[in-house]
């Protein structure tokens, strides 16, 4: 799989998030990790998550896989990017003297075969990650089964914005081919992406924001390729004809941004 990946970056065809990841460990401190467990909590408007099993598919950095282990949950984690599976690896050595308590592995959210052997969970988590597969509605079926009944689905999705998620698909495009096209979309979207980052955070109140620094959190969006995107209601409507219930819904407010949901599954 890792050559796979490999194949991919070298063709243009997916962004190394990974490598962006790794750097965002050497910010990491307490406060980051107390964000990532209140944000997980409210979402899933529980106080804790002593006792449930939690599966993060495409855990980056495993921040919030760190964050469930945390809160009291039973952990598995896989990315299809080495280097994000490291980054995971390196906060499991970190914090998890008890492995047992929290599995990581490389794999893929279109590896059926894999999914099939992981069970059933509390938890399913996927934040911004499977609209990166190039098989989005394909990767988003193949998470139906891994859910428990009355079991929790968490998961963030690009907004649909027409005609501006085509400009962005383009750029990203651009931007993996090669050096030229990366120095070029920076250039120019440089400017624009700092200033309403800043206004965001500025009018949010936050010190501290979900990703990384302005910086890496631009060279992750301008590269993030593969790139799907989804209205809230396609989203709906796809898991209410799976049996599930729409818990908790907050979007982008038609912006460019993830619309986050929670769903519960039926009997």
């Amino acid at each position: 799989m890792g050559e796979t990946h490999a194949s991919e970056v070298e063709q243009g065809k997916r962004f190394e998030f990974g490598a962006n990841w790794a750097r965002f460990l050497t910010i990491l401190n307490e406060e980051r990790i107390k964000q990532a467990e209140q944000s997980l909590m409210a979402m899933l408007g529980q106080q804790d998550l002593n006792g449930k099993t939690f599966l993060d598919i495409g855990s980056g950095s495993g921040l919030f896989s760190l964050a469930a282990y945390r809160l009291g949950a039973k952990v598995h984690s896989f990315d299809y990017d080495p280097q994000s599976v490291e980054c995971t690896r390196e906060l499991q050595r970190r914090y998890c003297p008890d492995n047992s308590k929290w599995i990581v592995e490389q794999a893929s959210a279109l590896d059926q075969d894999y999914l099939q052997k992981l069970g059933q969970f509390d938890v399913v988590y996927s934040w911004g990650v499977l609209h990166h597969t190039n098989q989005m509605w394909q990767a988003l079926e193949n998470v139906v089964p891994l859910v428990k009944v009355k079991g929790q689905l968490f998961i963030a999705i690009y907004n649909d914005q027409g005609f501006i998620s085509d400009y962005w698909t383009a750029v990203k495009r651009i931007y993996n081919k090669n050096l030229v096209g990366r120095v070029f979309t920076v250039c120019i979207h440089y400017p624009y992406l700092f200033v309403l980052r800043w206004l965001i955070r500025k009018l949010s109140g936050r010190s501290i924001e979900r990703g990384m620094d302005i910086w890496r959190d631009m060279l992750d969006w301008l590269g993030g390729y593969p790139f799907e995107v989804a209205k809230p209601e396609e989203i709906y409507s796809f898991f209410q004809n799976r049996d599930f219930v729409l818990r908790r819904l907050k979007t982008c407010g038609g912006r460019m941004g993830c619309n986050e949901f929670v769903f519960e599954k039926g009997p």
